[in-house]
């Protein structure tokens, strides 16, 4: 498959899955301290919104794969690799990250935490959450995996595996390596709102922007600083805070996103 083509999948791909995302989320609340749901529903809205902010970025690292598959199908006569091995491989790293925040948010909704309401301490802690994103893209270990997102054609020669299973790890492989490059990013989500359709558009621009511009990684730290300070505004002000949804405080209970 050449690369105009495959490079027209994943943008139809990423069209339906944001085209999903607008129709079901578009008039909801969703600010922080919004429930996540059913497991099953969480899960699919989790993978939904995965393809539609990290299809982008991944674009350049997929269409690298395919063209190396099939150039080694080519001159070694071995079986061609179906590049959609790989991404079904990347998109299972990111639902185990998935799986992770929904498995921290059940402890914590157990815990019932009071002080995490948003009439207590609730614009402190989303304020925090959203600092610690900008912070992480401050660490050698962003800086470390943005390297590996931003060098496709590196990894895939140095750390190319044959078959479908090997296809199947380097695409886990790749996948963690973005998770660690930009979990930061989304867990930003998780303070601001996890559907909310504003900031999820905002963060996916910032990582294909992080990934592609030749100064990607002077342009991460400059994000992580804004996000640093974002996250203090919120702290201090929420309400002044564009595009910023606070919880209804006079309402009683938990609202969940399948509400």
């Amino acid at each position: 498959m050449g690369n105009i083509p495959l490079t027209a999948i994943l943008l139809a791909m990423t069209i339906i899955a944001w085209m999903i995302t607008l129709n079901h989320f578009r008039n909801m609340a969703s600010g922080p301290g919004m429930g996540l749901g059913t497991f099953g529903w969480y899960v699919g809205m989790w993978v939904t919104m995965t393809a539609a902010m990290m299809l982008p970025s991944v674009t350049p690292m997929v269409i690298t794969f395919a063209r190396v598959s099939a150039e080694r199908t080519q001159s070694l006569h071995i079986p061609l690799v179906p590049t959609w091995i790989f991404l079904f491989g990347y998109l299972v790293a990111w639902i185990a990250y998935g799986l992770i925040a929904y498995g921290l948010y059940l402890i914590i909704d157990l815990l019932n935490l009071g002080f995490l309401a948003w009439n207590q301490q609730g614009p402190l802690v989303a304020g925090l959450t959203v600092a610690l994103g900008g912070l992480y893209q401050l660490t050698p270990l962003k800086q470390a995996c943005l390297r590996h997102c931003r060098n496709p054609l590196h990894y895939v020669l140095n750390g190319w595996r044959e078959g479908r299973r090997g296809a199947i790890r380097m695409g886990v492989e790749h996948g963690f390596h973005c998770v660690g490059c930009c979990w930061g990013l989304m867990v930003i989500l998780f303070g601001v709102g996890i559907m909310n359709l504003f900031w999820m558009g905002v963060i996916t621009l910032l990582t294909f922007l992080e990934k592609v511009l030749p100064t990607g990684e002077y342009f991460s730290k400059v994000i992580g600083i804004g996000l640093f300070l974002l996250g203090i505004w919120i702290a201090i002000d929420p309400s002044s805070v564009p595009f910023f949804v606070e919880p209804d405080t006079k309402s009683h209970g938990t609202h969940t996103l399948s509400e």
